[in-house]
């Protein structure tokens, strides 16, 4: 192992090294591996013909900014036009799309004004991500596309700052700039970047609310109050920053000191440690941080954004709400409509329950983590005894069936398909039943409700009184533990790999591809949080990840969200982002200080 002195020194140069100008966005039509049946068609409209050329890759520049996105290009589509299919995250995270999902599916998109409606046969999957096709939509609006090598070049032509004008809202400020044409728009937790021009007399009056302005050769860089919400407007092109009241303005830096804490406990209890290894399909980076959470003074707990299920989350923004030193992210979660998919259980109470007896990882405070497949067992009992199985509870996997809701989803349910009716539970006494309309307003869950929702016609046979007792086992003790966070697939179990995706109900294009990859493991004596990141290709298969873990000594490990979700927050700054970029994801796992947290 190195000296404390040289992993803060790796550590500060590892954190200090990645770019502040990068925008959130954050899986798949399912959140990354679709589970079966998938909600989102995979095939794409067809194209005009059989010759229709068709190139692909990996490799993204964005106004000559570089990063790694699966892209699809199909040079001859309806009307003789090209096809142009980008992730969705490509779209929030790197231009500043505005996106909002329909009950049945559906994206509403947006950007300076232009409006894409995407329905669920219009999305794809492009290696582990949602794409939808924009080539109209970004031709429209002046944006150069070249694919060429297996690179995809776009070019947003800078735009020129006209005015700035500001109003004071309800609880927030409202910055607005004026534009003479649309422009990149890129978010991160530390700046926001215009590509436009501005003058000093301009940024003079940004400073002066708040937003400290530089103009540099790729744009406008904006730092100081963090916006809450960043969004664009058209005819004319606008750009609006909501910034926090004064009073609950947060400042900005570019890059964000260290937390004392952190590394007081570098090499007095926490290890941290960045290498490269050569394997079969290249040469991959490992950071790992690992610890005995039996001695040590922080406790792994879930990270998550306490408002509800719905929504994503940069890993920074969740670490610092729950003011983890060490956070990486977590499991699988819909990035269409920002809902979960898998387990997520805090301090004894199921947020998300899990699906399809895929891989966890349990804990308590304080001790070494378990590792399983799990299911969660629910049915209802009526008051003749019968007995009416429940497919999910609190989740964002939608299959036909009933499944249950309660407070822990939000404050309100809203429906997740096309076609749903309810009962409401509360005390065992089924409250009254409720029609689609109904449900589509919304239905608000209090503590110690249950909703039960029916859809794909299945039956809700109970009326108004009646009676029904509710039964929930996991099928495996794990489950009992006061915290569970699911992913999958389980690459190690007592020292031996027993990779089996398709029993956890992923697809073999999953399976196979290579990809930045999370890992939480054990060696037996301590807890690892790991990431993997290939060097000079896309990353490792799941079965590279179990083999370079096993010969890391691991015994048990678990693979949780990849691809671009893959981060690695320490001590407040991001030292791992997945494909280059930092991506918004749906909650996480941390460590933080104190002998009663978690617990």
């Amino acid at each position: 192992m190195a000296s404390l002195t040289a992993l803060t020194t790796m550590l500060t140069t590892a954190l200090l090294a990645a770019s502040p100008l990068t925008l959130p966005a954050g899986p798949s039509p399912l959140r990354r591996p679709p589970p079966a049946p998938p909600l989102l068609a995979d095939a794409p409209p067809a194209t005009t013909g059989p010759q229709a050329a068709s190139r692909r890759g990996t490799q993204l520049t964005i106004n000559g900014r570089a990063q790694r996105a699966a892209w699809l290009w199909l040079g001859d589509g309806p009307g003789g036009l090209p096809q142009l299919w980008l992730p969705l995250e490509v779209l929030q995270g790197q231009l500043g799309f505005s996106s909002r999902s329909r009950s049945d599916g559906s994206l509403d998109l947006e950007w300076f004004g232009r409006a894409l409606l995407v329905p669920p046969a219009q999305q794809r999957s492009l290696d582990d991500e949602v794409a939808v096709e924009v080539a109209g939509l970004l031709q429209a609006a002046g944006v150069g596309m070249g694919a060429r090598d297996g690179r995809l070049d776009l070019v947003v032509p800078p735009a020129r700052l006209l005015r700035v004008r500001s109003a004071e809202l309800p609880g927030r400020r409202r910055v607005v700039l004026d534009l003479d044409q649309p422009a990149l728009v890129r978010v991160s937790d530390e700046r926001v970047l215009l590509g436009l021009t501005s003058d000093p007399d301009q940024q003079q009056r940004l400073a002066g609310l708040g937003l400290s302005g530089r103009q540099l050769a790729e744009g406008l860089s904006l730092g100081g109050v963090r916006p809450s919400r960043v969004f664009t407007l058209g005819e004319p092109a606008r750009v609006v920053l909501d910034l926090p009241a004064a009073g609950n303005a947060a400042e900005t830096r570019d890059s964000t000191p260290i937390d004392p804490r952190l590394q007081a406990l570098l090499g007095r209890g926490l290890k941290w440690d960045r290498q490269e290894r050569q394997l079969p399909g290249g040469r991959m980076r490992i950071t790992s941080v690992r610890l005995d959470p039996r001695r040590a003074p922080v406790v792994l707990r879930t990270l998550n954004r306490g408002d509800g299920m719905e929504g994503l989350s940069s890993l920074t923004e969740l670490a610092r709400s729950r003011d983890a030193l060490v956070a990486i992210n977590g499991g699988y979660f819909n990035r269409v409509r920002r809902l979960p998919l898998g387990a997520i259980k805090n301090q004894g109470e199921w947020l998300s329950g899990p699906i399809l007896n895929r891989g966890v990882v349990a804990w308590e405070p304080h001790s070494l983590p378990r590792f399983g497949r799990l299911r969660l067992e629910e049915s209802l009992v009526d008051r003749q005894g019968r007995t009416w199985p429940l497919m999910v509870v609190n989740s964002g996997y939608v299959q036909r069936g009933i499944s249950r809701y309660t407070s822990a989803w939000g404050p309100f349910y809203r429906p997740l398909s096309g076609t749903e009716t309810a009962v409401l539970l509360r005390g065992g006494l089924v409250q009254g039943r409720l029609d689609s309309p109904t449900l589509a307003g919304g239905v608000a869950l209090r503590p110690g409700d249950s909703l039960l929702v029916a859809r794909g016609g299945a039956e809700l046979p109970w009326s108004e009184g009646e009676a029904l007792t509710l039964i929930s086992r996991p099928s495996d003790p794990i489950g009992q533990a006061s915290n569970v966070i699911g992913g999958g697939p389980l690459l190690l179990q007592d020292g031996r790999i027993v990779l089996n995706g398709m029993v956890e109900g992923f697809g073999a294009a999953f399976l196979s591809q290579g990809a930045p990859r999370t890992v939480i493991g054990s060696d037996g004596t301590e807890l690892w949080l790991v990431t993997v990141e290939g060097v000079d290709q896309d990353g490792p298969t799941l079965q590279d990840t179990a083999l370079l873990l096993q010969q890391l000594g691991l015994r048990d490990a678990l693979n949780l969200d990849g691809g671009s979700s893959t981060g690695l927050v320490m001590g407040g700054n991001q030292a791992v982002r997945g494909r280059g970029v930092a991506g918004r994801v749906h909650h996480g796992l941390g460590l933080v200080p104190g002998a009663g947290a978690g617990s």
